[in-house]
């Protein structure tokens, strides 16, 4: 992302899943006008002259699913990588600077041989900790180091540092932005109308020159936000492993930020090698939404992207699927967070049309007027705020996930067992007719409102067909519609058995007390501003948390309600936490 992380996408994807149905209103069809270039490119194209502005993303067919052994988290790096500029952008001397990156690579690769060496010494048990900790370094490494900060300090003299962003900036532009999942990698920026020529210039020349300048102190920076938000975090280090443990064979087993050992040791022959193949225009696909006239986009496409060449090499399909799971399996977590109960099933990717009728019973199960705040909250008082209950469906796959935090003194067992019996309920009985009936029209307003916002709308073309067919986008609605009763007990027979159960228990270390303001939310809502404000107490950038404050005013309006209590705590955090970088007590 740009400079590592801001947190509106965040929230964004929280927002698009936060109900069933993602989806326009059946009486209502979003006109997509979709185009595909002569190298590959596919445009989806949204006329909306309601304002002089215009909100452009692509999106890279390739996420972490997408990894090799060895390279994992490269998807997330190329993220940074984007924003590096071209040959034209973010330098004074592109010749120079070359020059200095190709005697940078012969000295890492200098120091990747000195690391084989120490790992099969640690291999042995001569080495303690990570090969990559300055206090192991050999005196070959310390050498090579203090040659590899020369060289770049040298090249840092004809950078233009973040060059892209104050392009865009002087011209009008706001919240270019990006993000990297499973699945995909996202690049979006606002641009007024009169400037759309500029955004396709941007766009790709980015695409055609690009210069992955910094890279090696990029690794240290992505390395370091690992650091920061998974091995620092309360919980996020327990969700890594318990998301190993819920998948084995695929690839979704590896986290998005990659393992430690893999993001040290990425090289920029294999970081060339991967774009070649991913950010080729075959597997890119550009959405654009606002006020702009159709014959003039596609000119201004086929001027700008249509003179990048079509990839040589088709990007391999991913091959590898998860085996069945056969026994249950369990995790005991002991952290500094509220006890609670998570239990996780494997259900199916995006384009099953089995998600809708998963999309309704989560619906039935979550949120205030939902079944499990009626039975486990109000009538037997084992849990506090709000349980919840989500599916997701990714491009290879999917998972349904329950869960709630224990009321003082209820015993972890009692809360699982009773979230199960609602599940069970499921099972055997066909839910009324009015209480499905009103789960679909809530679904119903919670689609159109997504559709209101011109950003909103691109970024779901754009996850949407990342995820396996933009069309979700006017179909899912009808779709959801037509859940029945019947549906939702088959797949609740099907997905939710004994045998493919994965729970994972919090339970508080001695000590812990939960922030009060967070103990006002629920559900999904609470846990969305909990990772936020864990990630905000570690940040030192003030540019980088001005601009999370300005992007989340800016879109405050467009959350949905139950959300704007969460992201006004979110809010008045960044703010604190600004304060305290300008008094330096928070460096």
């Amino acid at each position: 992302m740009k400079k590592n992380q801001t947190w509106i996408v965040v929230l964004a994807a929280v927002v698009l899943g936060t109900a069933a149905g993602a989806g326009a209103s059946t009486d209502a069809q979003v006109p997509v006008n979709e185009t595909t270039l002569d190298n590959g490119m596919r445009l989806l194209l949204v006329e909306r002259h309601d304002a002089p502005s215009v909100i452009g993303g692509w999106v890279a067919h390739v996420g972490s699913a997408n990894e090799e052994a060895g390279v994992t988290g490269i998807a997330h790096l190329f993220e940074h990588m984007m924003f590096k500029g071209s040959k034209t952008i973010g330098t004074t001397d592109s010749a120079k600077e070359l020059e200095i990156m190709g005697r940078l690579d012969a000295v890492r690769a200098e120091m990747e041989v000195e690391y084989s060496k120490m790992r099969d010494a640690k291999r042995r048990g001569n080495v303690e900790g990570s090969i990559y900790l300055p206090e192991n370094r050999t005196p070959v490494l310390e050498k090579l180091s203090k040659k590899m900060k020369t060289l770049q300090d040298e090249q840092r003299q004809y950078i233009v540092k973040d060059e892209i962003d104050q392009i865009y900036t002087e011209m009008g532009a706001s919240g270019m932005n990006a993000f990297t999942n499973q699945d995909m990698t996202t690049y979006f920026t606002t641009v007024p109308a009169n400037k759309l020529e500029l955004w396709f210039w941007m766009e790709s020349e980015r695409l055609m020159n690009p210069v992955f300048r910094e890279f090696y102190s990029e690794r240290d920076v992505v390395r370091e936000e690992r650091r920061m938000r998974v091995e620092s975090n309360p919980t996020s280090k327990f969700e890594e492993q318990y998301d190993s443990m819920f998948w084995n064979a695929s690839p979704y087993h590896h986290p998005v930020i990659g393992w430690p050992s893999d993001v040290e040791s990425i090289s920029r022959a294999q970081a060339n090698q991967f774009f070649a193949t991913y950010y080729a225009p075959n597997n890119l696909t550009v959405a654009i939404v606002g006020d702009f006239e159709t014959d003039e986009v596609l000119t201004l496409a086929k001027k700008y992207f249509g003179r990048i060449p079509r990839g040589e090499t088709p990007p391999p399909e991913v091959i590898t699927e998860e085996l069945p799971q056969i026994l249950e399996r369990r995790m005991v977590a002991e952290a500094d967070a509220n006890p609670s109960v998570q239990i996780r099933w494997r259900t199916v990717p995006f384009v099953n049309s089995d998600q809708h009728a998963l999309d309704i019973m989560a619906s039935i199960l979550a949120g205030r007027t939902g079944r499990f705040y009626k039975t486990i909250v109000e009538e037997h008082k084992m849990a506090t705020g709000e349980p919840y209950a989500y599916g997701r469906s990714m491009r290879l796959d999917g998972m349904f996930e329950v869960g709630a935090e224990l009321a003082e003194g209820a015993p972890h067992q009692a809360v699982e067992e009773a979230l199960l019996a609602e599940i069970a309920t499921l099972k055997n009985e066909l839910i009324p007719g009015d209480e499905l009936q009103k789960v679909k029209n809530q679904s119903l307003a919670n689609s159109y409102r997504r559709l209101q916002s011109n950003f909103f709308l691109m970024l779901q073309l754009l996850i949407y067909d990342a995820m396996g067919d933009w069309h979700y986008l006017n179909d899912a609605s009808a779709a959801v519609q037509a859940v029945t009763a019947e549906d939702v007990m088959r797949v609740a027979n099907t997905y939710f058995t004994s045998e493919g159960r994965n729970t994972l228990w919090y339970v508080r270390k001695d000590g812990t007390e939960e922030d009060p303001a967070l103990a006002t939310l629920d559900g999904q809502a609470k846990a969305m501003a909990k990772s936020m404000i864990a990630q905000i107490s570690t940040e030192t950038d003030a540019p980088r948390l001005e601009q999370a404050l300005s992007q989340m005013q800016a879109n405050m309006g467009q959350a949905p309600d139950d959300f704007k209590p969460a992201l006004e705590l979110v809010i008045a955090r960044i703010q604190e936490r600004l304060s305290q970088l300008e008094a330096g007590k928070g460096e």
